[in-house]
């Protein structure tokens, strides 16, 4: 009974407003002939008073030609948005995140918190200390909230560490740092006790090119640039679609070639070695690490 009264409620509701669209297009179309009988009239009433001001003339003439420029130079640049955005919405991209802003690093983490709530989630970093280990990190809470964690960190003692720290033009940056952050990181992740048995992390050893969490549907990237701090740079955040031009995908594919890639070890979080497997998953040897 509640749902026939609803539809009838919703049924007159549409027809009424119908009616009244109706009705004012008709209001509309029977005023233009007034309407403009008088604007016609004020410009003439206008005209006559200017035609003989040179002064008044010319700068009409002047704040024409301005407007003119201006509503040119807009539509010229929605146009131009328009197809950025279609270029962007092809692609899947649906969020740029800059990383100066207090407020946006803010926003930014508790969007990526409520992204990995109960999912499975993939991450390639350098040495996770500020993204992972840091309270204040983007994904400090995501690490903890997620189903599981697949993470990729940058072997601190391999030629790939060297080569970072050396491009970065910061003095700070060595490899004794970064073979410090590493650690910080592996200590956060072994502090997790019960929810560290659904965290698996591998330590690649060449220099590092994307930083990526695959988070649910949403992957954000951003480009480890050689010479700058990754956070100079920009982030950018695509979505899992049923668009065959979306970069998920291939994002995605990235992780898990590098994921599987079988030269590249596991590192225990219980033991602190290294385990090698081969290509059919069988370990064939283990390092120590620690």
């Amino acid at each position: 009974m509640g749902v026939r009264a609803l539809a009838v409620v919703t049924d007159r509701l549409s027809l009424i407003y119908h009616v009244l669209v109706v009705v004012l297009s008709a209001a509309v179309a029977a005023s233009l002939p007034l309407t403009l009988t008088v604007v016609a009239q004020s410009l003439l009433v206008y005209w006559a008073v200017i035609e003989n001001e040179k002064i008044v003339l010319v700068c009409t003439e002047v704040a024409v030609a301005l407007l003119l420029i201006l509503g040119f130079g807009h539509v010229k640049t929605s146009w131009q948005n328009r197809r950025l955005a279609k270029t962007a919405q092809a692609a899947g991209m649906v969020q740029f995140s800059s990383r100066h802003r207090v407020l946006a690093r803010r926003r930014t983490r508790k969007l990526k918190a409520r992204q990995a709530l109960m999912r499975d989630i993939m991450i390639i970093g350098s040495t996770g200390a500020r993204t992972l280990a840091d309270p204040a990190g983007d994904l400090h809470v995501a690490i903890h909230e997620c189903r599981t964690a697949k993470i990729m960190l940058l072997d601190p003692e391999s030629a790939g560490a060297v080569e970072r720290a050396r491009t970065i033009d910061d003095p700070a940056i060595t490899v004794e740092r970064l073979r410090d952050q590493v650690g910080r990181t592996i200590g956060v992740l072994r502090a997790l006790g019960a929810a560290q048995a659904r965290v698996r992390v591998k330590l690649y050893a060449d220099p590092p090119i994307w930083k990526l969490a695959i988070l649910g549907d949403y992957a954000w990237v951003q480009h480890y640039h050689p010479g700058l701090d990754a956070q100079a740079l920009p982030e950018f955040v695509f979505v899992h679609g049923q668009s065959p031009t979306g970069l998920y995908p291939a994002l995605y594919q990235y992780f898990a070639a590098r994921w599987n890639d079988p030269s590249i070890p596991e590192y225990d979080l219980t033991t602190g070695t290294l385990i090698y497997r081969d290509g059919e998953g069988n370990v064939i040897r283990k390092e120590r690490c620690d």
